[in-house]
């Protein structure tokens, strides 16, 4: 049984006693691979893909059954500071359209028949803004963790989150900032369609949050209390999780993946249980995926955030396993290996 956390402490625990890869697994998905009706690393990285996956799930020869895509949704204090190109109100007005099954998000998660859950985190009481001292204090910060840990569903055999908050790609470049260093402006980009003054401004914001809050700010949970929001903390909740289940993960674009470096630059390996599975054309995730030392499945100039190109990655990760587990083997084939 998975313990539960009600502190920032107990959560720290989880995350430095994370189970690792199942290795059995790991050499026996490797060894199928090998003798597979095919020459050998023919399927490129689909090879590497399926043996990940089968590491993690325990399995030689897994199918995706079970996938389940969660959107958290929050609402950011910085806004106030003119640093988006749509007001508030579109986070909630977004919610509505998710559960609706209206939004991108949705058609994709279908298109792969994932289960789609969608959780808002206080909508009507933004964090404060971090430009003037922290966005959360700890126990917000833990409750909206463990808002993530709970949405999990531990029967799913993969995993995206996704998220929604007018104001957090502020949020996710103030985390990249402070995790990794560089200008303000390195990090941030037009989000949701600012002009140059607008990306400019952000970045002055962004400087000054790191100014403020710099002294509270010693490991990545720091950082994700301080810079982050709700819905980001909601996405690291269940990243660890998953971690703690055994899900294999797909990595969003930049917001989510500014989430998962907290966990990373707190805890070394806490993101091996991971994939990333789209570059957004954010002009920073490919800074930040080269940060985190993960290489996208996809690039088709997605942006939107949602979890949208992770859930299409999905689709990947399906079609990996489908060779890995339903191809013959030479012997089986009746071919000669040569």
């Amino acid at each position: 049984m998975i313990n539960e956390f009600n502190t920032l402490n107990e959560f720290s625990e989880l995350l430095r006693r994370m189970p690792e890869q199942n290795e059995v697994a790991l050499a026996a998905a490797q060894a199928r691979d090998d003798v597979l009706t095919k020459p050998p690393g023919a399927l490129g990285r689909l090879e590497d893909l399926a043996a990940w996956y089968c590491a993690w799930r325990g399995v030689e020869k897994p199918r995706v059954k079970n996938p389940q895509v969660i959107v958290f949704a929050g609402n950011h204090g910085v806004t106030a500071q003119g640093i988006s190109a749509f007001p508030a109100e579109v986070t909630v007005q977004m919610v509505a359209n998710f559960q609706a099954g209206g939004a991108a998000v949705n058609q994709l998660a279908q298109a792969v028949d994932a289960r789609m859950d969608v959780h808002a985190l206080g909508l009507d009481k933004p964090t404060r803004d971090f430009s003037q001292g922290p966005a959360m204090s700890e126990a917000e910060l833990v409750e909206a963790l463990t808002i993530g840990w709970q949405a999990v569903d531990i029967n799913s055999d993969i995993l995206v989150v996704g998220e929604m908050g007018i104001g957090n790609t502020t949020s996710a470049s103030a985390i990249c900032c402070a995790l990794y260093g560089g200008d303000a402006a390195d990090w941030c980009g037009r989000g949701t369609g600012l002009d140059e003054a607008g990306v400019a401004h952000k970045a002055q914001v962004v400087a000054t949050a790191l100014d403020v809050n710099r002294s509270e700010m010693s490991n990545g949970l720091d950082v994700l209390r301080c810079l982050g929001g709700r819905e980001l903390a909601a996405m690291v909740g269940a990243m660890l999780r998953a971690r703690h289940s055994r899900i294999p993960l797909i990595l969003d674009g930049f917001i989510c993946c500014a989430a998962a470096a907290c966990l990373a630059e707190t805890q070394a390996g806490a993101l091996d249980h991971t994939v990333a599975g789209h570059q957004s054309a954010e002009a920073a995730h490919v800074a930040l995926l080269d940060r985190l030392g993960k290489e996208a499945l996809l690039s088709l100039g997605m942006r939107l955030g949602e979890g949208s190109g992770a859930t299409l990655a999905i689709s990947v990760v399906k079609a990996a396993l489908a060779c890995h587990s339903g191809m013959a083997t030479f012997a089986e084939a009746g071919v000669s290996d040569g």
